[in-house]
């Protein structure tokens, strides 16, 4: 494990700011004179919200803020497997603290969860779990190296994380992710239940063929409506990802401004807001993200993800250490519990919350935490008591 830190250089970033001020951008989208409401992005970025957002990232948006978190939460490298990893890491001083790792997905990255670093390893409330935080950046994402060659798909990553963690001196820990963060948890889970304590996740991916039958009626909708969404038009970028991430990547690393579409289109689908994304989330935590992809220049490497991995975990792959899950409302894939129990057999919390979309951290980062505590810590108690299943 080397130290690592990242100073962009001045140039870059004058050069993200001469792009952006001089960026082409396409007429208003047809449906303009919509009210607010998600029918304004039915076309997807509005120019306004788009116009305003760049406008803001030109003149207002601090990137050496963001470099300066990540300098106080501690960054390394490591070679694993031929390829260089980066990650955050912050030891907690609780003696009675537990390793866990946090794994983003796309379009997210570790600035999905910088944030938070210092709460959960450190929390201000002396009766709250501590842990020693260990947040990765995925290989072809942020300041991981870009994979040269196929073959850097879940399973691979979730071994890496297996090796990570022992040489941060961590054999057994928990882990938590959403998105591609949480099918890498669930493999990680699944491959290597020595190591891992328990898991705490906002995905559950079912096998494939389960009957609907004996599911409630919103247990059938959320089927129906995680069914509708990959089919249909609003899993296209996933079709596109999976099939051609070389030929979007080229606007995704060439022109900051499709970049920022092209992120800030899912940030907006899939959060739970009515308008903008920004009625939950920070325009300058977004832009941390984007700015974080831009620079490293892994628009097309961490789209790959998708042409490695989609809908490719093993059907008979099986989780048995204890595992709590959280179904966000406005999430775009919810399983229905009976489903889940087929891959998680130790189900020992399962939360439903009131509000929050695909980027809780991000959304609603005081119930993140809090329900994250409380997931692990039912997680901790089966795992001490042997016990099944919770109430």
């Amino acid at each position: 494990m080397h130290p690592f830190s990242f100073r962009a250089p001045e140039a870059d970033l004058e050069d993200l700011r001469s792009r952006l001020a001089a960026a082409r951008l396409p007429e208003p989208e047809t449906v303009a004179g919509a009210p607010p409401g998600p029918g304004r992005w039915s076309q997807g970025v509005p120019l306004a919200d788009l116009t305003a957002l760049v406008e803001h990232w030109r003149t207002g948006y601090d990137w050496r803020a963001f470099e300066d978190r990540l300098d106080r939460i501690g960054q390394f490298r490591t070679i694993i497997d031929g390829l260089g990893i980066h990650v955050l890491h912050r030891r907690s001083s609780h003696a009675d603290a537990v390793p866990l790792i946090l794994t983003h997905g796309w379009p997210g990255s570790i600035a999905e969860f910088a944030h938070l670093v210092e709460e959960l390893a450190q929390p201000r409330d002396p009766d709250a779990p501590a842990f020693h935080v260990v947040v990765p950046s995925l290989p072809g994402f942020g300041f991981s190296d870009r994979p040269a060659a196929p073959g850097w798909g879940t399973e691979r990553i979730a071994a890496a994380w297996v090796e990570l963690m022992g040489r941060l001196g961590y054999d057994r820990f928990l882990a938590h992710g959403g998105d591609w963060g949480g099918n890498i948890t669930t493999v990680l889970a699944g491959r290597f239940p020595e190591h891992v304590l328990g898991i705490h996740t906002t995905f559950a991916d079912a096998p494939p063929g389960l009957s609907l039958d004996g599911l409630t009626r919103e247990e059938r909708d959320w089927a129906q409506q995680t069914r509708d969404f990959y089919r249909g038009p609003r899993g296209a970028y996933a079709k596109q990802q999976a099939a051609r991430p070389q030929t979007i990547g080229y606007a995704l690393v060439d022109s900051p401004v499709g970049l920022l579409a092209w992120l800030l289109d899912k940030f907006a689908e899939w959060s739970d807001t009515h308008d903008s994304p920004f009625e939950t989330m920070s325009r300058d935590r977004l832009l941390d993200d984007v700015t974080l992809y831009w620079l490293t220049r892994t628009g097309a490497s961490a789209a790959r993800i998708y042409a490695e991995s989609h809908s490719a975990m093993d059907p008979e792959l099986r989780v048995h250490v204890p595992a709590a899950i959280t179904m966000y409302p406005a999430d775009i894939e919810k399983c229905p519990r009976p489903w889940a129990e087929v891959r998680c057999r130790r189900i020992v919390r399962w939360c439903t919350p009131e509000a929050g979309g695909h980027f809780p951290s991000l959304e609603v980062p005081e119930h993140f935490v809090s329900d994250l505590r409380e997931g692990l810590a039912a997680v901790l108690a089966a795992q001490s008591s042997g016990r099944r299943v919770a109430p």
